[in-house]
């Protein structure tokens, strides 16, 4: 699989850092070879005035905006497309992409582009319209059905120039080297995953993230801290992504809440957007696990916010997980200054999943599947396209299509 080598999945509890009992690195993983992607990035407030210029340096004549009606409604567009304008530019506006972007909706996309003569892609939005993107992108270059490409190093021509301006801070797709697209005949999310899909540069301006609503601040924090978790006890984790996803999980305890107390506040925003951005790097070069490879299958069937999704079944997963080998979670629970650290791995482990609730009923996540729609007639078939799912092959603990329903049941 592109980006990670199979490496073991305890964390090291030596060497660590004087003074400190969370490791510095894996000690497991001296002598391998490991990949880090990760595009250029532009960070801070008012980064958005660098949008032209990225799009010129990249030889764009005829910029493809992507975005959704909420951010043309917010201003943000527009103003970047005067800036584009201002320096010579010919911009296309698409706002089509849907919350959770569809296969049909990514090939209108693709036709828009193609027709209008598009060169840079800017994906103004959050991981919807960031993944809409990138699906157009792949068809511009590669053609066919952007379902043809499901799996890992499917695309095979590069893509256009790409250029991310995210909008929400937790889904990481600005970073990332996935693209999930909705199969709407399956009702299932599939993912596309290859080297080929990150971007080439990514503006981070937190001003943005002021205009979201407050469920998808919630949301899509909790999508960040699933990729810190996930990506911090995966398979393919590694000394290069470890403190990357260390770092997204602390930053999203401590922070999200205040996000939505004070939604204007551009400190707090300032740092949730660096959370995303850890954990977006984390998760992109570690890959992730059963709670987003299960989570893509809810979101698929009912088109649910993925971040309300894996907010309610992390927790169910972590304590799966921990049940074969705790190990992984010690380093997290030391990170969280949760007292349970310095007990069994399995107490620790436990003791994130419970911090991991706790934050998620704090900002109004909903206990249970059940509450947004899943029922146990639903459970088999989310099981078996859940074994399917790339993001399961990295998963700490395997599973069976049985183990997988029955998380799918304890959620409900």
């Amino acid at each position: 699989m592109s980006g990670f080598s199979a490496p073991s999945s305890a964390h090291s509890t030596d060497p660590t850092v004087p003074g400190l009992d969370v490791p510095l690195g894996d000690v497991n993983a001296v002598g391998r070879v490991v990949k880090f992607h990760a595009p250029e990035i532009v960070f801070g407030v008012g980064s958005t005035g660098e949008v032209a210029h990225a799009v010129a340096r990249l030889g764009g004549v005829r910029p493809f905006l992507v975005t959704d009606v909420g951010l043309l409604e917010a201003g943000w567009v527009a103003a970047i497309e005067n800036e584009l304008r201002e320096r010579g530019m010919s911009p296309v506006v698409w706002a089509e992409p849907t919350p959770n972007p569809k296969d049909h909706e990514i090939a209108a996309g693709h036709v828009v582009y193609r027709d209008r003569g598009c060169d840079v892609l800017v994906a103004i939005g959050g991981g919807s319209v960031m993944d809409a993107a990138k699906g157009v992108a792949i068809l511009a270059s590669n053609g066919g059905r952007i379902l043809d490409y499901e799996g890992v190093d499917t695309v095979e021509s590069p893509i256009p120039p790409v250029v991310m301006v995210p909008s929400t801070a937790g889904t990481g797709a600005d970073v990332s080297q996935f693209c999930i697209v909705t199969d709407t005949d399956r009702g299932t999310k599939i993912t596309i995953l290859g080297r080929a899909l990150v971007p080439d540069i990514t503006i981070i301006d937190p001003r943005l993230l002021t205009t979201m609503p407050e469920w998808l601040s919630a949301a899509t924090g909790l999508d960040a801290l699933t990729h810190g978790i996930e990506a911090f006890v995966s398979l393919a984790h590694n000394p290069l992504t470890d403190h990357h996803a260390l770092r997204a999980v602390t930053l999203v305890i401590e922070t999200l809440a205040h996000t939505i107390a004070d939604p204007d506040g551009l400190p707090a925003r300032t740092v949730m957007a660096q959370a995303s951005l850890e954990g977006g790097l984390a998760f992109t070069n570690a890959i992730l696990g059963a709670a987003h490879a299960m989570s893509h299958q809810v979101g698929g069937l009912l088109d649910l916010p993925h971040g309300v999704i894996n907010g309610i079944l992390l927790p169910h997963v972590i304590r799966f997980n921990a049940g074969a080998d705790g190990r992984p979670y010690v380093p997290v629970a030391a990170s969280l200054g949760l007292p349970e650290a310095r007990g069994s791995a399995a107490e620790a482990a436990f003791a994130v999943a419970d911090r991991v609730e706790t934050l998620a009923r704090a900002v109004g996540v909903p206990r249970t599947l059940g509450s947004i729609g899943v029922t146990d007639a639903d459970v088999e078939r989310l099981a078996e396209f859940s074994l399917r799912d790339a993001c399961m092959a990295t998963n700490p603990r395997p599973a069976t299509q049985s183990d997988i329903a029955a998380l799918f049941r304890k959620a409900l």
